[in-house]
């Protein structure tokens, strides 16, 4: 399948336009980052965990994105009552299974979610997927101890089975669908520096499953549009502090021309 930067761009007006409103329950760190980003974007984020309002939040949302970053006993039982809730709307779920791996009660949390509310997408690092199959991946905390064309293979199993589109984050993100798989070269080695640009990918796989009916196509276009304009913030960026800002600047001003100057995939 070929994604052109009209398409991705077609579809970042359909966001600006609709601004649609994704549920994030995400982890205390990459709030306020994550937020900021859909908004730059044009989304409507709303960061609510409390299981008393997950479900009437659910209600008004377009998209649902699960993020295990900062995990409790209480958030879990409000993952679990969103994801069901949202699936039975058929609302799209996201899943980021932030550090599965490092310890044994992410790696089980995420599991169960996978196993009990299948999300429509996945989006990790290469050993965050691989620990979603097996236990004897690992993480460094939450950053990846393999590359991402190592969890392919892992990909396609976790894709065929639970039905749903895996994406891979690394120097060359994967997206792994049924039967087919798309690579995204974009990005910067400087957006590694920044804490929760992972977990922003996630958030901006939900503003576009939110407008895109194919959570593959949605996916394959944020992650696009995600190293797009971390390349477009590093070019004028002299660190980490300076690429932050930069970055929802990117995002908040990315016009079709920027996206065809710098679009890098192949199927």
């Amino acid at each position: 399948m070929k994604i052109t930067a009209a398409e991705i761009y077609k579809t970042i007006e359909l966001i600006r336009c609709q601004a649609p409103v994704v549920h994030n329950i995400t982890n205390y760190v990459v709030m306020n980052s994550t937020a900021n980003a859909l908004l730059a974007i044009g989304a409507s984020p709303v960061m609510a965990h409390a299981e008393e309002e997950v479900e009437e939040m659910v209600n008004i949302a377009s998209a649902l994105v699960i993020n295990i970053g900062t995990l409790s006993e209480r958030w879990i039982f409000s993952m679990f009552k969103a994801a069901h809730h949202a699936r039975k709307k058929g609302i799209p779920v996201i899943l980021d299974p932030v550090g599965a791996g490092a310890t044994a009660y992410r790696t089980k949390t995420a599991r169960e979610l996978i196993n009990n509310e299948p999300p429509a997408i996945i989006r990790g690092n290469a050993s965050e997927i691989m620990a979603l199959y097996d236990d004897k991946s690992k993480t460094k905390g939450v950053d990846s101890a393999a590359s991402s064309d190592a969890a392919i293979d892992v990909a396609q199993k976790l894709s065929e089975t639970h039905k749903c589109v895996i994406c891979i984050s690394g120097a060359t993100d994967y997206i792994v669908g049924k039967e087919k798989i798309v690579k995204i070269k974009n990005g910067h080695q400087l957006m590694s520096r920044v804490t929760g640009l992972g977990c922003t990918a996630s958030a901006l796989c939900g503003a576009f499953a939110a407008v895109e009916k194919l959570p593959f196509v949605a996916t394959v276009k944020a992650m696009a549009v995600m190293g797009i304009a971390g390349e477009m913030a590093a070019s004028v960026a002299v660190g980490p502090g300076s690429l932050q800002t930069n970055f929802l600047d990117c995002l908040y001003c990315l016009s079709e021309n920027d996206i065809s100057q710098r679009l890098k995939i192949e199927d």
